[in-house]
């Protein structure tokens, strides 16, 4: 089969120029990342695994990287393995296959409110809705929670973030915290 499937792409590309072959190629590789998409799954994780571990380092380091003045999480307000346990919250992990790429957490504040935290998407694979995918999955996880509020905070250099979030019906409020790296607070009624 593979001598026949390189002459039906030889025979498919040779009557296309150089930059039409780019194109194609540019093309191919969206349509696999799309696919590779489709395939991923986002499941509860225990939030004090290996993998639960590692998405949270990789998050750390890329707030790190990315935050003028750096992160240090123990500054930040706590999502800590108990927080995010049933009945007190949830912890999930998106996978593409075996392979971690994207977590999200929600903490229940009270029997009312919860809050969004530690929202990640591993660089290689933004752009492709799993972001919005791991949030609606944690708003879905605050309904079986019986919560109708979520809120959430995010810094001033997640422009992607904040998109996502008003995209989705978040509304930006008041601070309703102190986390130290926040510039803004958003809230959504479900």
């Amino acid at each position: 089969m593979g001598r026949r499937s390189d002459v039906f792409a030889t025979s498919v590309l040779a009557p296309l120029g150089a930059v039409q072959r780019a194109r194609l190629v540019t093309a191919m590789g969206e349509v696999e990342r799309l696919m590779s998409a489709s395939a991923v799954q986002i499941k509860r994780e225990a939030s004090d695994s290996s993998t639960a571990r590692w998405c949270l380092e990789e998050y750390f380091r890329e707030l790190a990287w990315r935050f003028d003045a750096g992160f240090d999480p123990t500054q930040s307000i706590s999502a800590n393995a108990e927080e995010l346990t049933p009945p007190a919250g949830v912890f999930v992990v998106a996978r593409l296959g075996s392979r971690p790429i994207g977590c999200g957490a929600l903490k229940v504040k009270d029997r009312d409110t919860g809050e969004i935290k530690r929202m990640w998407v591993h660089e290689e694979m933004r752009g492709l809705g799993i972001g919005l995918r791991i949030l609606q999955e944690l708003e879905a996880k605050a309904r079986e929670f019986g919560l109708s509020t979520l809120r959430l905070e995010t810094n001033q250099i997640l422009k992607e973030a904040q998109a996502l979030y008003r995209r989705c019906g978040y509304r930006e409020v008041a601070p309703f915290n102190d986390e130290p790296y926040a510039h803004h607070w958003f809230e959504k009624t479900q």
